[in-house]
């Protein structure tokens, strides 16, 4: 069980946004960047105190002022803005007059309706695209490995491209809509080949290899380029 507050704390390099979170499963104080929202998150344990945190804050504050700083710009939903689907920039285009929701149309991501509800009906639109075309892929894998996950959802991870449990419940980011459709091919069959595998051992990356030819190349990609697609949005 896991409970957050959220404020502006300052650190020798400037204010930082920081996100507390007290967890029942945390052994140790630790920290991490949220890449989505540039928040710096410490979780304590329940019986760490917030001057453990602090202190973990202040030992890190130039590791922490630094990777805030190399943090791509972020990209929010609104009139104007390049959003990728499928590794295509798509222009967000405002269509005040239109009754609807969002689609493609013509190279533009159109979004109808009342401006205080773009954001919102571009990021569901999103999110469904994700739903959509990933499943699909995760039935294809599924036929030539012959095997089954039990349910598939869709997330905003921050910390993973796809995960699967011991239940043999498969999740993704959404944000992996945006990515290439080659690396989106890596990350199912990543994912999938753990419904036969929970490690990754030679026979795992055996059979992510039978399923996908863009290991290397998808790899490198969301190391290059991940960090900019969690900036999406924000």
């Amino acid at each position: 069980m896991e409970q957050a507050t959220c404020e502006i704390v300052p650190l020798p390099g400037g204010a930082a946004k920081v996100q507390w979170r007290r967890s029942s499963r945390a052994r140790r104080v630790s920290l991490r960047i949220d890449p989505r929202d540039g928040a710096v998150v410490v979780t304590l344990p329940l019986r760490a105190g917030r001057p453990a945190g602090v202190a973990l804050l202040m030992d890190h504050a130039d590791w922490i002022t630094s990777r805030l700083a190399a943090l791509p710009g972020a990209v929010p939903f609104q009139e104007g803005a390049l959003v990728p689907l499928d590794g295509v920039e798509h222009r967000i285009r405002h269509m005040p007059a239109l009754r609807g929701s969002a689609w493609l149309e013509a190279g533009e991501l159109q979004v109808a309706g009342d401006p205080a509800f773009l954001a919102r009906r571009v990021a569901d639109f999103l999110r469904a695209e994700a739903r959509r075309r990933l499943s699909a892929m995760v039935a294809e894998k599924a036929a030539l490995s012959g095997l089954k996950p039990s349910r598939i959802t869709v997330k905003d991870t921050s910390t993973r491209w796809g995960s699967c449990a011991a239940s043999r419940a498969l999740a993704f980011s959404w944000r992996l809509v945006m990515a290439p459709r080659f690396v989106q091919d890596y990350v199912v069959a990543h994912e999938v080949a753990h419904l036969a595998h929970m490690n990754h051992g030679p026979r795992f990356w055996a059979l992510v290899d039978t399923l996908t030819p863009h290991t290397k190349l998808a790899v490198r990609w969301l190391r290059d380029e991940g960090p900019r697609l969690m900036r999406v949005g924000h």
